[in-house]
């Protein structure tokens, strides 16, 4: 039986959502809920505040009002679907970093396939099994760059609770879940948000290597590593010793968090990933052309923001292991590379591994560089470097 909007007061929307959630599993749905379309207003103010503290990414949305107000991107929603898909927490056989192999680490929100076009498939399963049940229905699906915050609806939709960590945190799947979500015109009950939550402790921002976490389900992304990451201008000294020999992203608040203890996911196949692309070598990514970078990440979700802050990571963890084997790469990059962000990570490793050959490299490069970012890695790294030796 097919049913149609119109003749909205004879279906029974329960029935139709019970239909749903017992599809999920064949659409590639870990778990799905349903929410209201309400304005999210308790959720403005609390954008608000982390807008005034200067907390934003700057990868959001600007408008706060389209942020919260469903009707402003979608013609009378009635409701919003959620899903939550699940995936893996733990590498099989991964690769060791050695002396002179040293090796980095892209987080598990990057293993295997894009989450963005996983999500979109699910998402169209799921819109082609409602549009055979219902002739006039209107759909519109978000995957993480949608106007909406997924973490609000998903608290609504009963998918989890938002943790200290500030991810969505599920009874079944803990916070390994990445989360989509639907608006449309068809009215279904909503479901009960998820009342289990955090209590009392702080684990997470105990662990978080930058204090990025300030309480209240609230994060500073200009200090988050999983931010920092995936910028590409210049990172303060501070941060660079922090990220320590991370690429892109960082999961440190979920590994700490018990509601994650055990839970290990690999029933999505897109999503498994391959050790060697996760947790590559490090020199061998700063000799990557374009072509050769898409070839090997641009599946991934780590991608997005192309090759150079995967680059300029990369150089700042060869200084961090200190490695000597790296230096004429790190030489080479200095002298050479047109990119200032690599220049000046190249000069602070170079600092870091601290040789009468890193010293003479350093003192060479002062005379020839221009930018003044660089120029001055560059002194503080001579400084270092003398410091070191006297």
């Amino acid at each position: 039986m097919k049913y149609s909007v119109a003749e909205s007061t004879t279906i029974d929307w329960e029935l139709l959502k019970d239909e749903i959630k017992q599809a999920a599993s064949s659409l590639g749905i870990d778990k799905i809920g349903f929410a209201s379309a309400d304005p999210f207003l308790e959720l403005k103010q609390i954008l608000i505040n982390h807008r005034e503290k200067g907390f934003e990414s700057g990868f959001e949305e600007p408008d706060l009002d389209k942020r919260t107000h469903p009707n402003l991107t979608f013609d009378q929603p009635k409701s919003i679907l959620s899903i939550a898909i699940a995936y893996p927490s733990k590498l099989k056989d991964p690769p060791k970093s050695t002396p002179g192999a040293y090796r980095g680490i892209i987080s598990r929100s990057a293993w295997g396939e894009d989450y963005h076009h996983v999500l979109k498939k699910r998402l169209l399963n799921l819109e082609n099994f409602i549009k055979d049940r219902v002739s006039d229905v209107r759909l519109e699906s978000m995957v993480d760059t949608g106007v909406l915050v997924d973490r609000a609806v998903a608290e609504r939709a009963g998918i989890g609770w938002l943790g200290k960590n500030c991810a969505v945190i599920t009874p079944e799947f803990g916070s390994w879940v990445y989360l989509g979500e639907m608006i449309t015109n068809l009215p279904f009950p909503p479901d009960t948000p998820v009342t289990e939550d955090c209590g009392d402790c702080t684990i997470c921002i105990d662990a978080c290597p930058t204090d990025a976490l300030v309480g209240s389900g609230q994060l500073n992304s200009n200090r988050c590593i999983s931010f920092v990451t995936q910028t590409k201008g210049f990172v303060s000294d501070e941060l660079k010793q922090k990220i320590g020999n991370r690429l892109y992203g960082c999961d440190t608040c979920q590994v700490v968090c018990p509601k994650n203890k055990g839970k290990h996911f690999t029933h999505q196949p897109e999503l498994e990933p391959d050790p060697e692309i996760v947790k590559p070598l490090l020199k061998p990514l700063l000799t990557l052309s374009n072509r050769e970078f898409k070839e090997k990440y641009g599946f991934s979700a780590a991608a997005w923001r192309g090759k150079k802050p995967i680059q300029r990571n990369a150089v700042t963890a060869l200084g961090i292991f200190k490695d000597q084997s790296a230096i004429p790469i790190l030489k080479d990059i200095l002298i050479k590379d047109q990119r200032p962000e690599l220049r000046e990570a190249a000069a602070w490793s170079l600092g870091k591994i601290s040789t009468r050959e890193t010293y003479e490299i350093i003192k060479q490069a002062i005379h020839h560089e221009k930018n003044d970012a660089v120029l001055d890695a560059l002194y503080k790294a001579e400084q270092s470097v003398v410091i070191a030796e006297s």
